[in-house]
């Protein structure tokens, strides 16, 4: 981990925006305000804790407004300070302009360690925060819209949707104004596995890349590779599943208290049942165990999936990382000391800022299906199964031969609410892959993937500001 206490995450992301700003042809002064966050909110308010009054304190950056509402998560974490929120909030406007959906960036946390408290008293600390942005307009479905992160849930956001509905009563779009919901509370099937699979959708399509593929010394495909995940959250337990069920070996799970690992495979289920248990994945049955989680890091293996926090690889431990392909699940894993070593070394960083917009995504059509009222699939699931089941129907009737059960069910089935947001998660993870690589490819000078990323964003949101009439 980086002992650099003057280490900026914001200044770390002004420095990728730097590096790439050199290959756009920009004004330097629609640069300059593409970097800069638009509006800081920061807050203190009283919670009665137990016998006591605690002071919080509270953060809500709207980076870009570029494109509105704003969007990006609420993080409950005692690391959360302002250059963190601010650097998250830029990340969110690229990374939403990188896979071309339409919001400016945002980003909001809370200096709290979540497990010290009841659930009673988060619920009061996240009503309050919400009544806070509620007064200076940083919340609402046209304005800006808040998403879980680190340390939040489903739970969190239904707080938020009911104090809003509360202080906004009879707004009809009220639910777009939070997404990461629950289901029955306007949320998205298949919400909660968005980040992790987006993940694998983006690594997916880099390994079906020939010259690619060939570069670093690899097969294409995602099946035989060998893969160490960081993190056994949301998202690096999701990656580690769609990377196992195609075929990978999951040879290491890394958490905060160390890691284990076995060469014949791991299967993430397994290991979190074994901590759900345990209260650790250590110690897991036909694993070994390594102290800690930075060791892990630097095991042999083809991917490494950095799923947890910020730079836990920096100039110093980058040189001993002897993965192929480092794919950033979590924001900011990498210091820009880290990016210069993997360049030299010919390692493909493939980047956080596009690669886990997964979840921003499926949160954007969650945030659709809130404004237009109905459930994704309800419309033509009945009329497409009809539609089908009468094509096969003539088939068989004109051929005289049976289509197999199995077949037939596959052919018939109508897309559901889960189909449809896979479907549009895949499409989304391959057009933005694609586009990225062919912006490096137009430019032989662009060092790396994550320039190149800087690249494809600053054009799409220099291109939105010009197009406002912004500039003259």
């Amino acid at each position: 981990m980086s002992t650099n206490h003057a280490y900026s995450f914001f200044g770390a992301v002004e420095k990728s925006f730097d590096k790439a700003a050199v290959f756009t042809n920009w004004d330097p002064g629609i640069l300059q305000q593409i970097k800069k966050c638009n509006a800081v909110y920061n807050v203190h308010f009283p919670v009665k804790i137990g016998d006591q009054v605690e002071v919080i304190e509270a953060f809500r950056v709207q980076h870009s407004h570029h494109k509105t509402p704003c969007k990006g998560g609420i993080r409950f974490s005692t690391a959360v300070n302002l250059d963190e929120v601010m650097a998250l909030a830029a990340l969110m406007t690229y990374k939403c302009a990188i896979v071309n959906v339409p919001f400016g960036g945002a980003k909001g946390g809370i200096t709290i360690d979540p497990k010290k408290y009841t659930v009673y008293e988060l619920e009061k600390i996240t009503r309050r925060y919400t009544s806070e942005l509620i007064k200076k307009n940083f919340i609402g479905p046209g304005t800006d819209v808040p998403a879980p992160d680190y340390g939040t849930g489903e739970r969190e956001m239904a707080w938020i949707l009911d104090t809003y509905t509360t202080m906004r009563p009879g707004e009809i779009d009220a639910a777009g104004c939070v997404t990461g919901k629950p289901i029955s509370q306007g949320g998205v099937r298949g919400r909660k596995e968005a980040t992790g699979l987006g993940v694998f959708y983006g690594i997916r399509e880099i390994c079906k890349m020939p010259d690619i593929m060939k570069k670093l010394g690899l097969k294409e495909g995602i099946a035989g590779k060998t893969v160490i995940v960081q993190g056994l959250g949301n998202v690096g337990y999701h990656a580690a599943k769609f990377f196992r069920e195609a075929g990978a070996k999951v040879v290491c799970l890394a958490e905060h208290d160390g890691a284990v690992y076995n060469d014949a495979g791991l299967n993430e289920e397994e290991v979190f049942q074994h901590k759900k248990r345990t209260g650790s994945i250590l110690n897991f049955p036909g694993s070994k165990n390594i102290a800690s989680s930075a060791e892990a890091l630097e095991l042999e293996c083809d991917i490494l999936i950095p799923a947890a926090l910020e730079n836990v690889i920096d100039g110093t431990n980058a040189p001993n990382i002897k993965a192929k392909i480092i794919a950033e699940a979590a924001n900011g894993p990498l210091t820009p000391e880290a990016d210069e070593v993997f360049i030299e070394r010919g390692i493909l960083v493939v980047p956080d800022m596009y690669l886990n917009a997964g979840g921003v995504t499926v949160s954007y059509f969650e945030w659709l299906k809130n404004l237009s009222h109905v459930r994704y699939g309800r419309m033509e699931k009945r009329f497409t199964e009809n539609l089908n089941a009468h094509i096969i129907g003539q088939l068989e009737e004109l051929t005289s031969k049976k289509v197999s059960i199995k077949e037939k069910e596959f052919i018939m089935h109508g897309a559901d609410e889960i189909d449809l947001v896979y479907s549009g998660l895949e499409e989304t993870m391959i057009t933005a892959t694609n586009e990225i690589m062919d912006c490096w490819k137009a430019n032989p000078n662009i060092p790396d993937m994550r320039t190149a990323a800087y690249v494809v964003a600053i054009n799409k949101v220099a291109t939105s500001y010009a197009e406002l009439g912004i500039f003259p």
